[in-house]
């Protein structure tokens, strides 16, 4: 991949020569494209192409309010009436974010905007500077709607003025957009933090450091500032091995790992789980290792500090209503539930965090209402976990039902979640195969020399015409 990726960066180099690349999105941590664009850089900057990053800054609250019910509008949920008031508040931030931006951008640069949050600043600078403009959505749905409907009317005026836009399946494409939009799926960095292959040592020590389990003896590294948090049973937030260890190490783990968001299908994973744990007591026929698996496992819900994510401002709400919920279980199943909040103070530590997270788990679920595309799936699969996923079309992209994983049909119904929980923890061979699987589909097409090689010829192009 890397000689390959070298080749086709041979032969494009010479049009990119000169022109500088700016990356522009809306927050430096906390979600997928945030996480996406340094290790895309930095390969692109080993290529010899000038490319930089700027993040979006403003200290209106409202504006991200807004750009969040955008995000939900074009995934088909929320409050379609957007009024003069809403096209207001976009504009004002969009014109100082492009001033913002200006400072930094020259003519013949390459202005590459992510996502809804900054679509209006680059809009405006590609009408008054001689540049080149392309904007990557990096979410949508596979059917119109009256909310999508709503959102793209919105955003129309703004999409309209860039050169080219990207969007990660054909099925998200407007009709605004149709026939000068490319497709370029997401990706990780199979060297990163996030994603780097563990040994059993340094394994035990990430989860030592940070807090997810007891150390076992004297470590030879540090515990991290910021360890990991659990919710209690009284409601408040304690040390994640407290009132008692997890299991990371020695019980079956079911893991969820996403932003606090409604659409990322939560609730109905914990209720889905608990039915499972709740019907164990009343079957027959069961074996022995089969009951056992499902008297140990244990469900861990996982997501960042809600208060460090500037630009989601429902964080905190869904972990609130999920909370709720985890008070209205009984003691005995809110022993086998786990809601972490990983620190994000580093994003070294919370990368590790993640990367021993999932290679803890025998099920990583990604139980999306909707999805762009679903890297923590991604990333699950490429330490070849067994994946459920949802119908959700980001998903469908990568995963081949029965062959790299699950896809549930209702991501919203308890039952068929619990059946498909209680397939994969009955069958170890069967989630051996799908990990192995799902590492192979991730190797083939989702990692990050095929992304860059996509993003080189789509710039040379763009150049070009």
């Amino acid at each position: 991949m890397v000689r390959e990726l070298r080749h086709e960066a041979k032969s494009l180099l010479p049009t990119l020569k000169g022109h500088r690349v700016w990356m522009v999105n809306s927050t430096h941590h906390g979600g997928g494209v945030a996480e996406l664009l340094p290790p895309l850089l930095a390969l692109l900057r080993e290529l010899c192409v000038d490319a930089n990053w700027l993040v979006m800054d403003t200290d209106d609250p409202g504006f991200f309010r807004l750009t969040k019910r955008l995000h939900n509008l074009i995934h088909g949920h929320d409050d379609p009436n957007l009024g003069q008031a809403e096209r207001d508040l976009y504009g004002r931030v969009s014109r100082d974010t492009a001033e913002a931006i200006a400072r930094h951008v020259s003519p013949g640069d390459v202005l590459v905007v992510h996502d809804p949050q900054p679509l209006g600043a680059g809009a405006i600078l590609r009408k008054k500077m001689d540049i080149t403009a392309i904007w990557r959505c990096h979410i949508g749905l596979d059917r119109e709607t009256p909310e999508t409907q709503a959102a793209w009317a919105f955003l129309e005026e703004a999409a309209s003025a860039y050169d080219h836009a990207v969007f990660t399946a054909p099925e998200y494409i407007p009709r605004c957009l149709a026939g000068r939009s490319a497709i370029i799926h997401p990706a990780i960095d199979p060297l990163s933090h996030k994603n780097r292959d563990l040994s059993v040592h340094k394994l035990v020590g990430i989860l030592a450091n940070g807090g997810l389990i007891r150390a076992p003896g004297p470590m030879l590294t540090p515990p991290f500032p910021d360890p990991a948090r659990r919710l209690q049973r009284d409601g408040t937030w304690a040390p994640a091995t407290e009132h008692e260890d997890i299991g990371l190490l020695h019980r079956p783990i079911v893991t969820q790992i996403s932003r606090w968001d409604r659409l990322k299908g939560f609730l109905p994973l914990m209720e889905g789980f608990v039915a499972l744990k709740r019907e164990l007591g009343s079957r027959t026929g069961l074996d022995e290792r089969h009951r056992r698996s499902l008297q140990l496992a244990r469900l861990v819900l996982a997501g960042p500090d809600p208060g460090s994510i500037e630009d989601d401002p429902e964080g905190k709400e869904v972990l609130a209503e999920l909370r709720n919920a985890y008070a209205g279980l009984t003691p005995e199943f809110q022993a086998d539930v786990a809601i972490i909040v990983l620190p994000m103070n580093s994003k070294k530590h919370n990368a590790l965090l993640v990367n021993a997270l999932q290679r803890c788990s025998d099920i990583v679920v990604q139980n999306s209402l909707q999805e762009g595309f679903g890297l923590t799936a991604t990333e699950a699969m490429w330490k070849h976990a067994a994946v459920i996923g949802s119908q959700a079309a980001g998903l469908r992209q990568q995963i081949r039902p029965g062959l790299d994983g699950y896809l549930l049909a209702n991501p919203e119904d308890p039952r068929e979640i619990t059946a498909a929980l209680d397939d994969l923890l009955r069958d170890q061979w069967k989630r051996e195969v799908l990990g192995q699987r799902a590492q192979q589909r991730v190797h083939d097409n989702f990692l990050i020399f095929t992304q860059v090689r996509h993003w080189l010829v789509l710039i040379a192009r763009s150049l070009a015409g």
